[in-house]
């Protein structure tokens, strides 16, 4: 089949771009034009061949998209500005208002477009767990039936955008992605906003992506919404997954006083209807710990050489360590994050 992947070389974009290619399908990617995006291409092209086209566009203008569609069977649309680690560099959260327009009018512009075509083609929507809220004071694990509380705008960009697909009278399903991390050391300071008592399904990226690539081949996901994450093998504590990342990679872990108590909208899902229909659940936070390594290469001899000064960095960014110092030493704590 053919298939349009927007947002096509973000985190999970190159992970469902590689699991497509490897099940044999031809895949138009469709992205921003900026240089880390033409390196990606780049790259992916020379073992891709001409099963990979690239195609340059903005979701905020109609006429790029409708440039993109013809002779698609599936669209998968991945692009959105996240709330951290936005290959854009600009979070959801600090600019709503701009991102709104990428999320919710660029999806909407997705939809028209589509819609205008004699034969449209099936829409894939990658959704979140995040549209469930904060949820740990409940039993887990959440399912799709549950009802949906969003509190962010990144959570409500993409509940509206749910609601304006299944009103599109498009062929259409949605995954419901729990976490899934880039394969790169970033060392954001957002790591710091999540309890550490904080439920968190995992699920490696490329896991992901190879739940996109079983579900373009799928005929019974049509019309269904899945959650998608790791399994119960991969729901940990957030404390948990901290802890194994950062002394995997040689960092040690970090006091406890650096993280938010505040509830964060996280928490451990069904993947039971997602598992069984898609069979994506191959990966643990072991191969992406060893992933992560791999892909430092060299560097993590270094970061083992500067755990100090690394460690003491990464607690510079943690505005809850900075305002507990500060409190202990009889300072004004600073507003953390805003709040």
């Amino acid at each position: 089949m053919k298939v349009l992947v927007t947002g096509a070389f973000g985190n999970i974009g190159r992970s469902t771009l590689d699991a497509l290619l490897e099940h044999g399908h031809t895949v138009r990617a469709f992205d921003l034009n900026t240089p880390a995006n033409r390196r990606i291409a780049h790259q992916l092209a020379r073992k891709a061949g001409e099963r990979l086209e690239v195609h340059w566009g903005d979701l905020r203008r109609p006429a790029d998209i409708q440039s993109a569609l013809p002779g698609i069977d599936v669209v998968i649309h991945l692009a959105f500005i996240i709330p951290k680690l936005s290959h854009t560099g600009v979070e959801c959260e600090r600019r709503p208002d701009w991102a709104w327009e990428i999320n919710v009018g660029g999806t909407r512009n997705l939809l028209t477009a589509m819609q205008s075509m004699d034969q449209p083609p099936r829409l894939i929507f990658a959704s979140s767990y995040h549209v469930y809220g904060k949820t740990q004071d409940q039993p887990p694990p959440r399912k799709v039936t549950d009802p949906v509380h969003p509190v962010e705008h990144y959570a409500r960009h993409k509940l509206e955008c749910e609601e304006m697909i299944r009103a599109s009278g498009l062929t259409w399903a949605i995954l419901r992605l729990s976490a899934a991390m880039p394969i790169s050391l970033i060392l954001d300071p957002g790591m710091f906003d999540v309890p550490l008592s904080n439920r968190m399904e995992f699920v490696h990226t490329r896991d992901v992506g190879e739940a996109f690539a079983h579900a373009v081949e799928s005929q019974e996901i049509w019309g269904k919404t899945l959650l998608i994450g790791g399994g119960r093998r991969c729901q940990y504590y957030y404390r948990e997954i901290v802890e194994r990342i950062l002394e995997g990679l040689g960092i040690g872990t970090l006091p406890a006083e650096a993280f938010s108590t505040e509830p964060f909208a996280t928490d451990w899902v069904d993947t039971e209807e997602s598992q069984r229909l898609l069979g994506y659940q191959r990966r643990t936070l072991d191969d992406y710990v060893e992933d992560v390594r791999k892909a430092l290469g060299m560097r993590r001899h270094f970061i083992r050489l500067f755990r100090p000064v690394i460690r003491a960095w990464l607690l510079s960014r943690s505005p809850y360590w900075k305002a507990r110092k500060r409190g202990a030493a009889g300072l004004p704590a600073p507003m953390a994050n805003g709040r």
